[in-house]
């Protein structure tokens, strides 16, 4: 079963309450060379070409050429690499193990490289795999050449596997090794899912390309494509007559973001397709968020008007205001913006209004859930006078620093805030779930939850979830797997619980060390299990690494998603390095350790996130269940982080995850643990601070 979900959850989830997600449509570059091809991915039509789009491209494209019917996602995570997923369905090829009365399904996992920029006088240069990572069913390699002039843009290429089953020419790879000279079948293995290593530029190969042209009418593209494949060895015996291996076709603009294609294909065969493209790294909205006060505001009357002001205004949920000699201090949790540059600025307005003469510094000690992060220093005189005039901005720039010294804070306590607090929030949700054998699958619900903290480190957390309507009565079980069935049961779960409890646990934090986190937890952790577990983290102050530990019992919860138990108990655990490569903002977590089914393995997972917040990556599991793992031999997903406020006119920390995961199985699966110490205690890193010091004024 495979899944597309939508919502503000942790990276590692897989169903549960998802709020719909707005869209936010962020223009993307048109014209020739920037198109989806049939398969997904920047090409023409059957064919791939050199161009890659922006970084942070994000398209999802849908297209038909009987007997085929493709769908895609891909992103553009640098500027030089392009991956993506698909699904292919096979129209007159039934599902293997189904009652004969669903299309046969092909997923697959692509990836292009450029090797070359287009200069002047030299083409862009890309190297590429298509259906590397299923059963490779469409499985090929390419090197294509693409080079632009005036409203025209060429492209021309070698492809071997699907790309060059026309054959034009022997391998060249030949003189190397023998080997080369056959392409082996079935390389992603019976069930499919690996990485077919050994059919890699192997076989005969053909020649393709093309070319498109801008026309006078901006919206409309046109395309002539010779494409390398002839259809006299598709996969499944489904062989497809072909008058020509000349295809035309056209791509029209219906506005920013999406674009209707359509053409004629083997010289007798209708195309159509849809994209829709946009740019996450571009993701934004022009805030309306309150003024900072202005320097010359009056004061607030009291210390606790002074707090309210500082979390209406700067965005600072205040927990504690300690006076020592010349020096105040904010003990706090960022609650709004996410440069913590912007609420400190603010708040130094604030507090300037407030403080008497004496006080020479402001301190903010920042904190989340209860641990100890950081504290941040500004000089008052400073930042005074840079608030009065631009030309001192620089000294006290300067005169700003962090730092993890944080004892108890000296002096009297001015101002204490009531720890025990209750927040809530309603809204619609969906679970969505395409590309098995059971084929759309949707789940729309109302959800309700909401927190309670009993002081600053422990806190109740729940959420219940109502069905308003759905199609899951399609839902079957299809898999040929020994392991226990510890995710599988989704269908069940989903189907039974018209009101389910999602989620009802108590959590609580400590700081160990200087250096040293810890967090507990117990209850209904997840749709489908209850239990109790633990997390460490050793985290540096600024450091671009981290290690954790997490350990939980588990038992499996009945499909009603109330208070009931199944049988199905066990342990499982992690230990994980987290790791900022320091490379394009990227950050590596690698994850060993025992999982749901009982099976031991590791998790690789490689994001990156934009100057805007988004996120985007992709993980994937190998486990030791090996041939009881079912179809597909890891598992593996894309997702995107993407923050709340790019949707909105007012700013906000929250952030919605959509992830795209191709199947649901039981090896390698893992715990949806509601909370982690990662997250919680991102302010250890500085990041950004700096490079978002404008929003100082902000």
């Amino acid at each position: 079963m495979a899944k597309l979900i939508f919502g503000v959850r942790p990276l590692n989830s897989l169903w549960g309450l998802t709020p719909l997600l707005l869209v936010s449509h962020t223009a993307v570059a048109q014209g020739p060379g920037t198109g989806q091809s049939d398969f997904g991915g920047v090409g023409l039509m059957q064919t791939p070409s050199a161009r890659m789009n922006e970084v942070g491209n994000f398209a999802a494209s849908w297209s038909r050429t009987a007997p085929y019917r493709r769908y895609s996602v891909f992103i553009q995570p640098l500027d030089w690499m392009e991956v993506g997923f698909r699904y292919v369905s096979v129209e007159n090829r039934e599902y293997a193990a189904s009652d004969g009365d669903r299309n046969n399904l092909d997923k697959g996992i692509d990836a292009k490289f450029r090797l070359h920029q287009e200069s002047r006088y030299w083409p862009e240069l890309a190297l590429g795999l298509r259906d590397a990572g299923g059963t490779t069913l469409f499985g090929a390699e390419y090197l294509v050449a693409s080079k632009r002039w005036n409203s025209l843009d060429f492209s021309l290429g070698l492809g071997w596997g699907y790309l060059g089953n026309a054959s034009d020419v022997d391998s060249p790879l030949g003189w190397l090794d023998q080997r080369f000279d056959e392409r082996p079948g079935d390389a992603g293995g019976d069930q499919g899912g690996e990485f077919a290593l050994d059919q890699l530029f192997r076989g005969t190969m053909a020649v393709f390309g093309g070319v498109e042209y801008q026309t006078p009418w901006d919206p409309l593209i046109l395309q002539l494509e010779y494409e390398g494949n002839d259809y006299t060895d598709e996969p499944q015996d489904n062989d497809q007559a072909q008058d020509s291996r000349f295809n035309v076709g056209a791509r029209l603009r219906l506005s920013d973001n999406i674009e209707l294609r359509s053409g004629w294909e083997r010289g007798n065969t209708a195309m159509v397709g849809l994209s829709f493209s946009t740019n996450l790294a571009g993701l934004s909205q022009v805030k309306r968020d309150p003024p900072p006060r202005a320097m010359n505001a009056p004061a607030d009357p009291d210390w606790a008007s002074t707090a309210e002001s500082l979390q209406r205004n700067a965005g600072i949920r205040v927990d504690e205001i300690h006076r020592h000699d010349d020096t105040l201090t904010v003990i706090g949790e960022p609650a709004t913006y996410r440069a913590l540059s912007q609420s400190e600025g603010r708040a130094n307005r604030i507090l300037s209004a407030k403080a008497d003469d004496g006080v020479d510094t402001f301190r903010y000690r920042w904190q989340r859930r209860g641990l100890a992060l950081r504290e941040d220093v500004h000089d008052r005189d400073a930042f005074e006078a840079a608030a009065g005039s631009a030309s001192h901005d620089t000294p006290y720039r300067y005169g700003v620093y962090s730092h993890a010294r944080l004892e108890e804070p000296a002096g009297d306590s001015i101002y204490q805030g009531d720890a025990q607090r209750a927040s809530w929030r309603i809204g619609p949700s969906i679970e969505q779930n395409f590309g098995g054998p059971d084929g759309y699958l949707y789940r729309l619900s109302a959800y309700a939850s909401g927190e309670y903290t009993t002081d600053r480190n422990g806190w109740f957390s729940g959420s219940v979830t109502g069905t308003l309507a759905d199609n899951l009565d399609k839902y079957e079980y299809i898999a040929d797997s020994d392991l226990p069935r510890v995710r599988t049961y989704i269908g069940d779960y989903l189907a039974e619980a018209d009101l389910g409890i999602g989620n009802l646990q108590y959590t609580r934090t400590a700081k160990l060390g200087d250096d040293l986190y810890a967090m507990g937890y117990g209850g209904l952790l997840e749709m489908m299990y209850a239990g109790a577990g633990g997390e460490v983290l050793y985290r540096p102050f600024d450091a671009d690494w981290a290690v954790g530990l997490d350990l939980n019992w588990v038992r499996q919860r009945d499909f009603d998603q109330q208070f009931g138990l199944r049988d199905y108990e066990t342990w499982t655990g992690h230990a994980t390095a987290y790791v900022d490569t320091g490379y394009e903002d990227i950050l590596a977590k690698l994850s060993v350790g025992r999982y749901l089914a009982g099976d031991y393995g590791t998790t690789i997972d490689l994001s990156r996130e934009f100057d805007n917040g988004t996120r985007i990556g992709a993980w994937a599991t190998f486990t030791d269940a090996g041939d009881d793992f079912g179809e597909g031999s890891f598992d593996k997903a894309f997702y995107v982080t993407v923050p709340l406020d790019a949707f909105f006119v007012r700013s906000s920390r929250s952030r919605a995850t959509i992830a795209w995961q191709p199947l649901t199985r039981d090896g390698g699966a893992r715990l949806n643990r509601r909370h982690a110490l990662y997250p919680i205690t991102e302010e250890r890193d500085l990041g950004r601070y700096w490079e978002e010091y404008k929003a100082t004024w902000d």
